[in-house]
């Protein structure tokens, strides 16, 4: 079985593709301005933070960072 991590977040492309910014998200999720600021960055979300941005920004939960097996 092959495990993924993930790389790189897609946060910044995926808000441009939505037509949101940050303080839009924030508001619409209730997830403080730092946190999605360290999601921007390097920090990982955990799966309830995942599924409830993904649902606001209309995407699959894989669709929020760039992923690598393991073996890469």
């Amino acid at each position: 079985m092959t495990n993924y991590k993930a790389r790189k977040s897609n946060l910044k492309d995926l808000l441009s593709k939505n037509g949101m910014d940050l303080e839009s998200l924030e508001r619409n999720t209730n997830i403080p301005r730092s946190q999605l600021d360290g999601y921007i960055s390097k920090k990982v979300m955990n799966l309830n933070t995942a599924m409830t941005i993904s649902k606001e920004l209309n995407c699959q939960i894989e669709d929020l960072y760039v992923w690598a097996s393991e073996e890469e």
